[in-house]
């Protein structure tokens, strides 16, 4: 069955695009994005003064958030913080610049962030922290990443998705997350809307060292894998097309709420505990 899906109509007036990312100011995808969107708006960056990749939603809470004007290599200035990824966000929308931004886009994250890996991802926390301030948002990821990727791909289909939704609205209360396969603008297949797949993690503890009476692990290894199911990011992209997947914010469990009613006598009935 179709579900309505109400669309965020943008103003006639030039939007204020706000950049950020989970890799810091300095990274290499967020000057490409930059330069891919100036056409489109007023693009400004707030971004983490450091690679803050796997920071996921956490925020700073029990220390001052620092702000620095930083120069990027095109001479523009950027705000530069301590922060994280949702942090930036939040900065932006808050009242550090001086108007509401209309979108926010994450990225260019230098690797792919596709299936369960959007539950760790900074890039993908910074675009749900925009629609949970009702601000549209669309993260940007370029899967396989390396020395020598051409990171034009990503940014060139960064300025086709948001020409379009600057046009045609965008979804409500949802962000899109955008996927890039390693290939050639001209041997890119094509861009697909999908949905997440899942990952098949092959970590395991290893310890590594004793010093003192501390003893040290490694969990997180590069063994991962994903089970091959058609229409998911992870197949869209092994087959070299882009994927576009729609996210939303709502993790409520209706279907349990309505399996657990029977609970509430239960759970409310203490005598002789």
């Amino acid at each position: 069955m179709a579900r309505d899906c109400a669309l965020v109509a943008f103003g006639a007036s030039r939007p204020l695009i706000v950049l950020t990312n989970d890799d810091g100011v300095s990274s290499p995808g967020l000057a490409v994005l930059k330069q891919a969107l100036e056409p489109l708006g007023d693009v400004r960056i707030v971004a983490p003064d450091q690679n803050r990749s796997g920071a996921a939603r956490s925020i700073t809470m029990r220390s001052p958030l620092w702000v620095e004007e930083v120069e990027l290599p095109d001479g523009s200035l950027a705000f530069s913080t301590d922060g994280t990824p949702v942090d930036c966000v939040r900065m932006a929308a808050l009242g550090l610049l001086d108007r509401q931004p209309d979108l926010i886009v994450s990225g260019i994250n230098l690797g792919g962030n596709l299936g369960d890996d959007i539950t760790y991802s900074g890039t993908v926390a910074a675009a749900l922290e925009g629609i949970m301030l009702e601000i549209p948002a669309i993260a940007i990821s370029a899967d396989g990443y390396h020395a020598g990727y051409d990171l034009s791909v990503p940014g060139r289909f960064a300025r086709r998705l948001v020409s379009v939704v600057l046009e045609q609205g965008f979804p409500s209360k949802t962000l899109l997350n955008v996927n890039c396969p390693d290939r050639s603008w001209e041997d890119i297949a094509g861009a697909r809307l999908t949905v997440l797949g899942k990952r098949i993690y092959g970590d395991k503890v290893e310890y590594r060292e004793t010093k003192g009476r501390r003893r040290g692990y490694h969990i997180y290894n590069d063994d991962l894998s994903w089970h091959q199911e058609p229409g998911t990011d992870f197949t869209a992209v092994a087959e070299g097309w882009i994927s576009v997947t729609p996210l939303h914010f709502d993790l409520m469990s209706h279907e349990a709420l309505d399996a657990l009613q029977g609970w509430e006598t239960a759970l409310c009935t203490w005598d002789g505990d």
